[in-house]
């Protein structure tokens, strides 16, 4: 059983600046989660924090740290009446990287506390932040003993992935990456799970390239089949495929398997609202892309994302012809959409209209052309031409954007490419500042709330 913890790159930054102060002394906050269980994986996403005051706490040392609960009673009580968990995490400001014998005895005596409020015997947390803030953590479990957490995910301007157990095979294949990028990231990759949500134009380059990278799992969900209009951009795809209508993700993990190079693929020939199971293994994922061009279901993976604290990656391309056997413009965009920041919402990709456009065309085409002809509902665009140059310049730009998060290597921070938007018929690129963009309210209240009924508050989703 995995045991892994979530937080916000918004949350960790403030927790660092709280508990890693300029006095070198202990300092400590209190955090509510979110919970989700599976088969193989127990998860927690920090949801709110209650910084605890120094100035209030009984005593604070460079080595010990004795502190008042009353700030936190709200929290127990929220314990009592749901299935939320609660995160004890304070510093080492010196760097010591183990639970001390005090913190035994202090985390015995809160967890007990906890257990007695709490509705339920799930597992709670305790963490400890190191110098540049670095987590280390365990779970409690209600017969008070505990286990130690196997990865934390901060999901911020930077992915910070730490391990346990971050072990791997040097594989001949990668001395190229490992070159670039390090034995760390490799082995990051080795160990991460990717979720694909559209396998064709952007979606089928970005697999490959995920794939010689060394990702450790994939997960690819496509509705769709092979058709011949989609051998100009789907790698690997025969006429053959296209005759036999054989659906997108067998297609490329039949070819990912061939390459023998040790990427796991789990498929999904499904769309996002009519699969449970598939939803269910995307929250698993440590990063998502959405390689989609419905807005329903662009809006489905960055609630799904915020919920349950994944970074998101959203690739859009716009050909735009001229009508006369010519092309007017050709241009696309990559989002990173960090959990408790701007959405595709806020920053304007599509509105609440589109959206309820989009809903409409999926549950009842017909009704969508009724409610069109007669101007009740604006048009959404369904499809657009696509050439496999275009659909690899992005995907390759989405890639490159991926792997500055979890190793920088551009000249800027990572905040400064929040947005990237390649104009190619105007041969330049315009980044966008996350802090330029507008944080989305609704979603800021939602941030790593986990699972809830019904499933990210979405009615229509019965997981």
């Amino acid at each position: 059983m995995e045991l892994q913890l979530r937080i916000s790159g918004l949350h960790h930054t403030i927790l660092q600046e709280h508990l890693l102060p300029e006095d070198g002394r202990e300092a400590v906050a209190v955090a509510i989660c979110g919970r989700h269980f599976s088969s193989n994986k127990i998860i927690l996403t920090v949801h709110d924090i209650t910084l605890i005051p120094h100035n209030e706490c009984y005593s604070r040392e460079f080595d010990i740290l004795i502190w008042p609960t009353a700030r936190i009673l709200h929290y127990f009580d929220r314990l009592g009446k749901s299935d939320l968990a609660i995160l004890k995490i304070h510093s080492h400001p010196g760097g010591y990287s183990q639970f001390s014998d005090a913190d035994d005895r202090s985390d015995r005596e809160f967890f007990d506390s906890a257990f007695g409020w709490a509705l339920n015997d799930k597992p709670h947390a305790s963490a400890v932040m190191l110098p540049g803030g670095k987590i280390f953590g365990r779970f409690f479990f209600d017969d008070l003993h505990h286990e130690p957490i196997d990865k934390v995910v901060i999901s911020g301007d930077q992915i910070e992935i730490y391990q346990t157990h971050l072990m791997f095979q040097n594989d001949a294949f990668a001395l190229r990456t490992i070159q670039a990028f390090g034995d760390k990231t490799y082995a990051e990759l080795k160990k991460m799970t990717i979720g694909v949500i559209g396998c064709s134009g952007t979606g089928s380059p970005l697999i490959e390239q995920m794939v010689r990278l060394g990702v450790g799992k994939l997960i690819l969900i496509d509705p769709d089949t092979i058709e011949l209009k989609n051998l100009n951009r789907i790698l690997n795809a025969t006429r053959s495929d296209a005759e036999l209508h054989r659906p997108k993700v067998a297609v490329i993990a039949e070819a990912i398997k061939r390459t023998g190079l040790g990427t796991l693929i789990e498929c999904y020939q499904s769309n996002l609202y009519h699969s449970a199971k598939a939803l269910q293994s995307l929250i698993e994922c440590d990063l998502i892309f959405g390689c989609v061009d419905s807005v329903d279901g662009r809006y489905l993976l960055n609630q799904l994302c915020t919920f349950y604290l994944i970074p998101y990656f959203d690739l859009g391309v716009k050909l735009e012809a001229n009508k006369i056997g010519g092309i007017q413009q050709i241009c696309a965009t990559v989002h990173y959409i960090q959990p408790g920041k701007s959405s595709l919402i806020s920053r304007g990709v599509f509105t609440t209209e589109d959206l309820r456009a989009a809903s409409q065309y999926r549950k009842n085409p017909e009704e969508y052309e009724n409610l069109q002809k007669n101007s009740y509902i604006k048009n959404i665009n369904v499809n657009n031409p696509a050439v496999i140059s275009v659909n690899m310049q992005i995907a390759s730009h989405a890639v490159n954007e991926f792997l500055n998060r979890i190793h920088a290597f551009k000249y800027e921070s990572s905040n400064h490419f929040a947005v990237s938007t390649i104009d190619i018929t105007g041969g330049y690129i315009v980044n966008v500042n996350e802090d330029d963009l507008q944080v989305d309210a609704y979603l800021l209240k939602k941030i790593g709330r986990g699972d809830v009924q019904p499933f990210i508050e979405l009615p229509e989703l019965s997981v």
